[in-house]
């Protein structure tokens, strides 16, 4: 009989020899009909700890190894998502400015003024 092989999403690598794969699944639901995602974990078997977290990988299931693995990592499908925070040398990210009623209300105003100077001068 084959054994089963899943894609899924390396979630945790902090094990030694073990990665948890999500593995999401569509399905069609019973009574309404939509299409929702149902997602499970697996515990696999990762010899050299060469998976890290975030990389798509391909699971087949072997003999169990330990109590919760019961599934071995064949390859990987798909790199991790590069980290995108490049901070520019010497630059100080800016802190939000949170906007008062006061600030609103007069930003509402001035161009009411604005309008009004243009009448006037006209």
């Amino acid at each position: 009989m084959p054994k089963r092989v899943l894609t899924g999403t390396v979630v945790s690598d902090k094990g030694d020899k073990t990665v948890v794969v999500r593995v999401e699944r569509r399905v069609k639901h019973p009574l309404y009909g939509k299409i929702i995602k149902l997602s499970k974990k697996y515990h696999a078997h990762d010899e050299g700890n060469a998976f890290k977290a975030g990389e798509q990988v391909r699971i087949q299931e072997c003999a169990p190894i330990s109590k919760l693995k019961t599934w071995t990592v064949l390859d990987r499908v798909g790199a991790a998502p590069a980290e995108v925070a490049e901070m520019i040398e010497g630059a100080v990210p800016e802190k939000p400015v949170k906007a008062t009623k006061a600030a609103k209300g007069k930003a509402k105003a001035e161009p009411e003024a604005a309008e009004a100077a243009e009448a006037a001068e006209a």
